[in-house]
């Protein structure tokens, strides 16, 4: 193995290995704790430190960037206060499978174990939320350990990985010697496996491919899409991984998620064998765990050995990379007889129910917002490239259940239901992706949770746009307890805020829409600005989900 050797100080070693790993974005709040670093950074032409307004807001743009670019993103905090903000992105990405490292400033050794300020024990700490966590207490093996790091960030499974830096170390000068980058192990299935896989499937009569996270990680979108055709299978997508497969094609049969159509779940209930590639069956993708039954035939394909059978025992369980073990399959299914032309007829049969509940006709509302015109104008007006991002609440139900997303890697959403992740997460996918249209769905709770980072977005010239739906209210959580206590409202009614005044104040183009007829020339505004902008939507509390308002739900409750 080759080693680099270099004198140079602990801090310099933390940028030489993120610099390594051909990442150009580094995303923080400063701290005193890693002055060191973020001085090393000052020298270091290829990459940009971008200094937020919250940490969370730090974590989410991270988390985001490591999403759009498939290379793991990077965040720094300060010790206990900001590592503990940090940790709703550190969260995030362990459960969305996202690759991320960490840095977290920490108190000198010299004081560790007497509660210094804001002293924590990091590595404790996030343990139960990150793949790894490690302190340095050497700083001959920042280059080891920040290596290790980065590698277990992106092996397998891909998720969080959280290093902790006392101050005192980033400072010593040492000479330091790097190993080689390591390159993503993409395990592949054998021959007999995928044979397997296929004998399976020949005793099926409607089997269905459930596709998740692992496909985008190992940009296996393009060999899914060629199995499906090949095998006429239908597909659905996990929760919040829309994107893994062109909606408009005719195989594609819907997603499973937060508010999705009972028709459309009964896809997966009448389904005989399910093919799960890289998705880990998630309580909301399984419904609570309720669609999916004993009689059913699972034949579960992912990178991480222990997701198998960890909800589901599969009748065939494979470890291997999304991609190769596609790629394999291709090749074999050429040659082996499958009643391929039987579950075509199966496959048209659930894209028509698809088609059904999805179809949005065209109208105009002059004196009142209908959601599912606002999704349609975003449909008609962005780019089929454009990456969307959006916050948790019951809004995000419109766009998943009525978007089309056509485009592989064009869908940023937060797997873990993380409020405020819409804005940060649109500011880190505009930063990975500078030359893609960018545009963030929040409610006016999850928004107000992290609306400073637009100020953000503003000083780095990083033009998205922030549509905010407003009606004044903790949405989600208001429709159970409208289901659960009916008209005993507490807690969940919010105050006004007038948006479009804020957004000014913050430096971004700003309008607020109370009309969906309004929403077309707003957007085209917005577009057109050249920065960042925010649209506000004024909607009716009543319409507090796709399938209730709020009467009904009060009605059903007292029944």
């Amino acid at each position: 193995m080759k080693m680099m050797s270099e004198a140079m100080t602990g801090a310099q070693a933390v940028v030489k290995c993120i610099k390594l790993e051909q990442i150009d974005k580094v995303f923080c709040v400063p701290g005193e704790s890693y002055l060191d670093v973020m001085d090393a950074i000052y020298d270091e032409e290829t990459i940009e430190l971008v200094s937020t307004r919250h940490e969370g807001g730090a974590s989410f743009m991270a988390e985001a960037y490591g999403k759009a670019t498939g290379k793991p993103g990077v965040a720094m905090a300060t010790r206990g206060v900001g590592g503990a903000n940090l940790a709703i992105g550190i969260h995030t990405a362990y459960q969305d499978s996202t690759p991320m490292v960490v840095f977290l400033g920490q108190v000198d050794s010299k004081f560790r174990g007497r509660e210094g300020f804001q002293e924590v024990e990091l590595d404790q700490f996030f343990m139960h939320i990150s793949k790894w966590t490690v302190e340095i207490r050497d700083v001959e093996r920042i280059p080891e350990l920040v290596q290790r790091a980065f590698r277990i960030a992106k092996s397998g499974r891909p998720g969080p990985v959280v290093v902790s830096l006392p101050a005192d170390i980033l400072a010593q000068t040492t000479e330091m010697e790097f190993g080689p980058i390591s390159r993503k192990p993409r395990p592949k299935l054998a021959e007999e496996e995928a044979r397997q896989c296929l004998s399976l499937l020949s005793s099926s009569e409607k089997p269905l491919i459930i596709a998740g996270g692992g496909v985008t990680a190992s940009n296996a979108e393009a060999a899914l899409l060629a199995f499906a055709e090949k095998m006429n299978i239908p597909v659905l997508a996990s929760f919040r991984r829309h994107d893994v497969f062109p909606n408009n094609h005719p195989l594609y049969v819907g997603h499973s998620g937060l508010g999705t159509f009972q028709s459309l779940l009964q896809t997966i209930r009448e389904a005989d064998t399910i093919f799960a590639i890289g998705t880990r069956f998630s309580e909301v993708t399984t419904q609570g765990y309720s669609v999916i039954s004993p009689k059913q035939t699972i034949i579960h394909i992912d990178i991480e050995y222990s997701t198998l059978g960890k909800v589901y025992p599969p009748q065939l369980g494979i470890v291997s990379d999304a991609k190769e073990a596609l790629e394999t399959l291709n090749q074999l299914a050429d040659n082996t007889a499958l009643p391929k032309e039987d579950w075509k007829k199966w496959a048209e049969e659930r894209r028509t129910v698809y088609e059904q509940v999805t179809f949005i006709p065209k109208m105009s509302n002059s004196d009142k917002v209908d959601m599912k015109q606002i999704i349609r104008t975003l449909q008609e007006k962005l780019p089929d490239d454009a990456i969307l991002t959006n916050d948790a609440g019951n809004f995000s139900a419109w766009l998943h259940s009525y978007f089309q997303f056509s485009e592989p890697k064009t869908y940023v959403g937060p797997t873990s239901g993380a409020m405020g992740y819409g804005v940060p997460g649109a500011v880190g996918v505009k930063m990975a992706k500078p030359d893609r249209t960018v545009v963030s769905l929040s409610g006016d709770g999850g928004f107000m949770m992290t609306v400073q980072e637009l100020e953000t977005a503003v000083r780095y010239h990083t033009p998205i746009v922030a549509l905010v739906f407003n009606n004044s209210m903790y949405g989600t959580i208001r429709m159970h307890q409208e289901k659960t206590f009916p008209e005993r409202v507490i807690g969940t009614d919010l105050g006004s805020v007038h948006f479009c005044e804020l957004g000014q104040a913050l430096g971004v183009f700003s309008q607020r829409v109370a009309a969906d007829a309004d929403f077309e020339d707003a957007l085209s505004k917005a577009l057109d600005s050249g920065r960042p902008a925010m649209i506000e939507i004024m909607c009716n509390p009543e319409n507090i989900s796709v399938q209730s308002t709020i009467t009904e739900l009060r009605n059903a409750a007292r029944k």
